[in-house]
């Protein structure tokens, strides 16, 4: 029996403020796992200044190398393959296959909704097996809403399997998510074996057939249709009560006023989304031109405001209907758009305001979708977050800015000028390159990763300042904080104690459903807080429980189920950041994950419990 002695219960504890953390985020979760990781360091030297006055009778000691222990995080075999494999993806994005490859799926799939899912299906499974999944989805996401506009179909229907289909084909290789590379890391230090390229594949690829069967089936039928099959993105938004046209009156005293400190500076809830005169319309930047009479404004506010307005400014109204048509006459391109707020995003918890949105993108937001709830008024104070979609309203060289810009997706497809699809192959030729070089064992998965990377930027693929902008910097130190915390598990004694309690609990149980027990504890785990983390937390715990003489089962097995787990977090928008990409662009409610995602999560800890008794057997 393990004693709780006070190393234990001071990582217990900061175990269990991590969970709280990682679910309300009161602050990002890098943050969150590098305020972890300080806490591991400080600790030691701390209680050994209070042992010295007395305060404390022994020192918390959590590492027995606490400086090359609590940083190895940073310089871990899985975070530079993670590292590495951003920078893959992003070369392979940047030749613009990807968006070359939806266009022909557009003219295969038409408007026939079971052909549009299949393939959304079809197309995000294969490809997030050997790109992150996490990039492959956010360069999917325009493909699939423009498949859905395109046909009449819903987006809703398309983007929550496109984000579980992800999840799955992840599954596939051992560089399909970062979790995989972790938890591949973990085994390694654990075990002293970690994945092969292809070690779960054959698994992989049933979990992969089930998930398709039930996204056509069952997963169809359940999935709600939030957003109405349609072509106008002001209708999409009922804007209908928010969008006018006003006239400049001569006599109104705004006549011979710039635009800036008239109408756009003011304390009306007012944007202004065109100035038209004569036969020419101007988009942003508005606030330098001289207002004329006769001038005519495309306004975005309320009733009430609007009222107001016309009373004080000298304008009039204007009885017509402002749809997407009107809004996109500007220079004949198109100028509305819905840009989704993606992770990593350096305005997430920063407002329009505080980004000066209007004044650096040279754009105007008229609206701004959360899940289901749709907000058009007073939104310039309204904190962002990962997954909110605005509707934009800007010139066709913006859009093409935002659409460049690692902080937004565009979710409609934009026709980009930079792609360099003379790159094409290669970019393709180094992953094959990187994949089989590790599947053959010539060199470790980390090595070939940072050598693909390398030659991206050697053939062109990318350039060097892009690599940069390719990595997700939030999952690099989250993975870096929170790395610590499981060698501190094991340093301590933490994970053998849960372990010893977990084998306790389950002590009639068969050997296979303590197998799906880690399974299923590590899914609800994971739909609250990070896939990584919980990974982190898990295997040490899963490690002990194999070994213990009452199980007397292959820890690698139960590696397995902890590390599927990890990865198929369907329950919650916010368990993986896959869901929370698709979350404002389908116009899901927090309970539509429960409703289709729940019972594939039940499907899956069946099948892949049983999976891993056939392929990876425990005894």
């Amino acid at each position: 029996m393990v004693a709780v002695t006070p190393s234990i219960a001071f990582v217990s504890l900061l175990i269990l403020l991590a969970l709280v953390a990682f679910a309300t985020e009161p602050v990002p979760v890098d943050i969150t796992a590098l305020g972890v990781m300080v806490a591991l360091l400080v600790v030691e030297p701390v209680t050994r200044q209070l042992v010295a006055v007395g305060l404390f009778s022994t020192p918390i000691v959590v590492f027995s190398d606490p400086t090359a222990q609590g940083l190895s995080g940073f310089a871990n075999a899985a975070t530079l393959t993670v590292l590495a494999m951003f920078v893959l993806s992003e070369g392979v994005q940047r030749t613009g296959i990807i968006q070359l490859l939806g266009a022909k799926i557009s003219e295969i799939t038409e408007d026939d909704e079971t052909r549009q899912l299949g393939a959304t299906i079809g197309v995000v499974a294969p490809i997030s097996g050997f790109i992150n999944n996490t990039a492959a989805v956010a360069i999917l996401l325009p493909m699939v809403t423009d498949l859905a506009e395109r046909g009449g179909t819903s987006p809703s229907k398309l983007l929550l399997p496109l984000s579980y289909a992800s999840m799955f084909g992840g599954m596939l290789t051992l560089i399909g998510t970062s979790t995989n590379i972790l938890a591949s890391e973990l085994s390694a230090d654990l075990l002293g074996r970690p994945f092969g390229m292809f070690e779960f594949t054959a698994l992989g690829v049933v979990v992969s057939v089930v998930g398709v069967v039930y996204l056509m089936t069952v997963g169809r039928r359940i999935t709600p249709e939030r957003i109405k099959p349609q072509v106008d993105l002001t209708e999409e938004f009922e804007m209908g009560n928010y969008l006018t046209e006003v006239v400049v009156r001569e006599d109104s005293p705004l006549v011979g006023q710039r635009v800036g400190p008239a109408l756009s500076e003011t304390e009306f809830d007012v944007d202004l989304l065109q100035l038209i005169r004569g036969d020419r319309v101007f988009l942003e930047p508005l606030g330098p031109k001289e207002i004329q009479a006769g001038d005519v404004f495309a306004l975005r506010t309320d009733r009430d405001t609007l009222v107001e307005l016309l009373d004080v400014e000298g304008l009039d109204l204007l009885p017509v209907r402002v749809d997407e048509a009107e809004l996109e006459v500007a220079d004949e391109g198109q100028n509305l758009v819905e840009v989704v707020v993606a992770p990593g995003a350096s305005l997430v918890g920063e407002s329009l305001t505080s980004v000066r949105f209007r004044q650096r993108y040279d754009a105007t937001v008229l609206a701004l979708r959360r899940g289901g709830e749709l907000i058009r008024r007073r939104m310039d104070n309204i904190r962002l977050r990962v997954g909110d979609t605005l509707l934009v309203q800007a010139t066709e060289g913006s859009i093409e800015r935002l659409d460049a810009n690692r902080d937004f997706i565009v979710a409609q497809r934009v026709e980009r000028r930079d792609f360099r699809r003379s790159r094409i192959f290669v970019a393709i030729g180094i992953v094959v390159a990187v994949v089989g070089l590790a599947a053959l064992n010539v060199m470790p998965i980390v090595v070939s990763a940072l050598a693909g990377g390398l030659a991206m930027v050697l053939t062109g693929c990318l350039k060097p300042g892009e690599v940069y902008d390719a990595v997700q910097w939030d999952v690099i130190f989250l993975l870096a904080g929170v790395i610590p915390l499981g060698i501190a598990m094991q340093e301590t004694g933490a994970a053998a104690l849960v372990a010893e309690f977990v084998v306790a609990s389950a002590a009639s149980l068969p050997l296979v459903a303590v197998l799906g027990l880690f399974y299923v504890v590590t899914a609800l785990l994971t739909n609250i807080i990070s896939n990584n983390a919980s990974v982190v937390l898990m295997i040490p715990v899963a490690v002990e429980a194999a070994r213990d003489p009452a199980v007397g089962a292959d820890p690698f097995s139960f590696i397995m189920a902890v590390t599927f787990a990890a990865s198929t977090a369907f329950m919650t928008p916010v368990g993986y950041q896959t869901n929370l990409f698709v979350y404002g662009p389908g116009g899901y409610r927090f309970t539509d994950y429960l409703r289709v995602g729940a019972p594939l999560q039940l499907v899956f800890a069946i099948v892949t419990t049983l999976g891993i008794m056939v392929f990876f057997p425990p005894v």
